[in-house]
């Protein structure tokens, strides 16, 4: 996992919502019942083929960042190559579409639906009447049931990652026969749907012994296409075979085969016909693309569809989400100079026989803006940091070299083509110079005047969390005119999961956005929530564009923390060009550069940083999953800060309310109006500002079929397979909005 990426389900982000009464909230823009629902903003690119044109047989080498330290989704070690393993082998009871929205998965479920809603809440599942695990026990009401009690929360023997929306349930029961599952909650949940998904045997969830040791290795009892095989972490390699008592459509090849291959040694490996297929960073695609040449593979190509002649000129994205919940900042970057001369004779013939497919993966990465210290402390300031930015012009700089569309994202709870999606980043406005310095100026920063410069810290002061020195860079007026080199590469960077508490002041405040002086009608009618704007009458200082303003004698300077990896390439491009930015509106930056491996859980989980890059995953289920991302901040019995997976530490009591209110919605419209209505105010409190979704490169066999960048879908594992000889490639789809 990289820095600039965060998963969503399978992971850590496990504080359920508390149900709350009424709440009274200011009119915000509201999508209509009849509005015209989103679609993604590029399809999926996975070289769709019938299955009859596949071949029977075969072995998929497929790359992954590492063998993980355990195969069960529910532990706090688990990762990306945890997710892809229990997708192949085991039941869901629910998988995401093109969308990414959830549907049943047809070979577990005949149906699942809420049965009543009073007194209580019921769900009633209806099993396939076929579904049995491989030792040939029939799925049932046993291994649900084994499920709830591991992660209800109420055993802490359980060493459980999470417990969102299980531990709302109050008994789970068979129901009219053995093929029915009855699932009681004590409090109302809109995301039953997350819940199953996967479903281990009760051989596994049964006891807090099996639990914690009995999956870490190995998963003997499975019930999906493939079973696993072989794990060999000496080797670097998950074998996963052909599952003998699956009931649905076989799979077409006979093996996959999961090989750990570091991200920055997947085109070597790739060109020694080592793996078949692996996610790729971009400065990578540019010379696997040109090496590859006219045999099917999918070009880097701008939006006019003419070849891009550099695709490094700018960078772009990181690593994929996997299903991890950790906030990462590596993101893949663009081809280098060197993309097309870059390759050998020998690799350029190699690597014809591949294919690159591109598409958006379903991750964001935002700036995080620390409101614990500092300036940043002022919600003013923050908005007026906010509205420095072009967020175009940040997203062009990444996903343009790559032809991919340039939509900046205007959600920090979901992406466009899923249900709750809706713009909203109206609550705070767009790009606006003047407004900025205007903020700025309300705030008692202004340009002129004696400056105190204070002595420069050194780094080992600076980075005493650090074992390793850092890199620093200050963006004065006359710095920072270029993007350096590091314009023309891109990232990719693991971050660690940090903690949950911390011991800095809260950032929120217990009222919210604030109105300031004026017409509230006025500042809607200007696209934004109230103080978004500066009040109607207050002029920025004339003249003073780029200007440093400062306070009582001291800059306004901002400490911007990046990481320092080769793999982080884009972060910094992205980061210098912010920087670039924030100077016209008269704010410095000190960039700083740290250790990949220290930045996450040294800086932003620690909240040593004023600023910082790092993305978050989608999640078909923000009312659960995003609401520790976004709750305020509160005081810890030690007497430290709580701040869950609020990084920003930036809350209010509103966002609460709005959240807790949609998690016990069981009126889906309701739900997905209230999650827009707080995703309004998270866009108003200017603690993070989304940037772009960032691009999802594979690189497969030319004759593999349906396998690539799958975008929000779910794989369907058994219809991965490689074309029988002579059957014709299937056409790569162009990035573009799916019809």
């Amino acid at each position: 996992m990289s820095h600039d990426d965060v998963g969503p389900r399978a992971v850590k982000r496990s504080v359920v919502f508390l149900t709350a009464g009424a709440l009274a909230v200011p009119a915000l823009a509201a999508c209509s019942a009849d509005e015209e629902v989103s679609k993604p903003v590029a399809a999926q690119d996975i070289a769709p083929a019938a299955r009859t044109l596949l071949a029977d047989g075969g072995t998929l080498r497929w790359a992954v960042d590492a063998v993980p330290g355990t195969l069960n989704t529910f532990q706090a070690d688990s990762g990306a190559a945890t997710t892809r393993v229990a997708g192949a082998v085991l039941p869901s009871m629910f998988r995401l579409d093109t969308n990414g929205r959830p549907e049943i998965d047809q070979d577990y479920l005949e149906s699942a639906k809420v049965e009543s809603t009073e007194p209580k809440q019921v769900v009633v599942y209806r099993l396939d009447k076929r579904a049995v695990w491989s030792d040939g026990r029939k799925i049932g009401a046993d291994d649900f049931a084994a499920q709830w009690r591991a992660l209800s929360g109420r055993d802490s023997a359980y060493w459980t990652a999470r417990n969102a929306g299980y531990d709302r349930i109050e008994k789970v029961e068979r129901g009219a026969n053995s093929h029915e599952v009855k699932v009681t909650f004590g409090k109302p949940y809109a995301d039953w749907r997350s819940l199953f998904s996967p479903l281990y045997p009760k051989d596994v969830t049964g006891s807090p012994n099996s639990f914690n040791d009995g999956a870490r290795t190995g998963l003997k009892v499975t019930s999906g296409p493939f079973s696993v095989k072989d794990v060999d972490a000496k080797a670097g390699t998950i074998t996963l075979g052909r599952n003998p008592r699956w009931w649905g459509r076989p799979a077409k090849l006979s093996e996959i085969v999961l090989v750990a291959v570091p991200r920055d040694q997947r085109a070597a490996a790739l060109a020694g016909g080592k793996i078949d297929m692996a996610e790729i960073d971009p400065e990578e695609a540019g010379r696997i693309t040109f090496a590859a040449g006219n045999q099917g593979s999918t070009s880097l190509r701008g939006p006019s569809g003419t070849a891009t002649a550099d695709a490094a000129s700018a960078s772009a994205p990181a690593e994929p989400s996997g299903s991890t919940a950790e906030p990462s900042s590596a993101e893949p970057s663009s081809a280098g100079p060197g993309g097309e001369s870059g390759a050998s004779s020998g690799e350029r013939q190699t690597l014809r026989g591949f294919a690159l497919h591109k598409s958006l993966e379903p991750a964001y990465t935002q700036l995080a803006l620390n409101g614990s210290r500092g300036p940043l402390s002022d919600e003013r300031v923050r908005r007026a940091v906010a509205r420095a930015l072009d967020r175009k012009e940040l997203a062009g700089l990444v996903l343009k070299p790559l032809g991919l569309p340039v939509v900046p994202v205007g959600s920090h709870l979901a992406l466009s083509g899923q249900d709750a999606y809706a713009d909203n980043s109206g609550a705070l406005g767009d790009q606006d110079t003047a407004q900025a310095q205007t903020l700025l100026s309300e705030a008692g920063w202004v340009p002129g005047g004696p400056i105190k410069e204070e002595k420069k810290k050194t780094a080992g002061s600076e980075e005493k969390k650090s074992s390793e020195p850092s890199q620093k860079k200050s963006s004065e007026p006359s710095e920072n005119k270029s993007s350096g080199p590091e314009a023309k590469k891109t990232a990719g960077a693991d971050a660690t999961k940090a903690a949950g508490s911390d011991g800095k002041n809260a950032g929120g405040d217990d009222k919210g956005p604030r109105n300031e002086p004026g017409d509230p009608a006025q500042e809607h009618d200007r696209s934004g929530m109230p103080g978004a704007y500066a009040p109607k009458g207050t002029a920025a200082p004339a003249g003073t564009t780029g200007a440093v303003v400062a306070k009582d004698g001291k800059p306004l300077q901002l400490r911007f923390v990046l990481p320092s990896g080769a793999g982080s390439a884009t972060l910094r491009t992205v980061g210098d060009r912010i920087a670039r930015m924030l100077e016209k509106v008269g704010i410095r930056t000190e960039i700083t550069k740290v250790p990949d491996d220290s930045y996450f859980k040294d800086h932003v989980a620690a909240g040593d940083y004023d600023l910082a890059l790092y993305s978050w995953p989608a999640s078909a289920y923000p009312a659960t999953d995003a609401r520790p991302i976004y709750a305020k901040p509160v005081p810890a019995a030690d007497g430290s800060l709580s701040i869950e997976q609020n990084y920003t530490r930036i809350g209010t009591d509103q966002v609460d309310q709005l959240f807790a209110q949609a998690i016990a919605s069981l009126d889906g419209k309701e739900e997905r109006d209230l999650v827009r209505k707080a995703d309004a105010r998270i866009w108003a409190a200017a603690g993070s500002i989304p940037l772009y979704q960032r691009p999802q490169l594979t690189v497969t066999r030319s004759d593999l079929a349906n396998a690539g960048s799958f975008g929000f879908q779910t794989p369907v594992y058994e219809n991965m397979g490689f074309l029988k000889k002579g059957a014709r490639p299937p056409a790569s789809p162009s990035a573009s909005p799916s019809s």
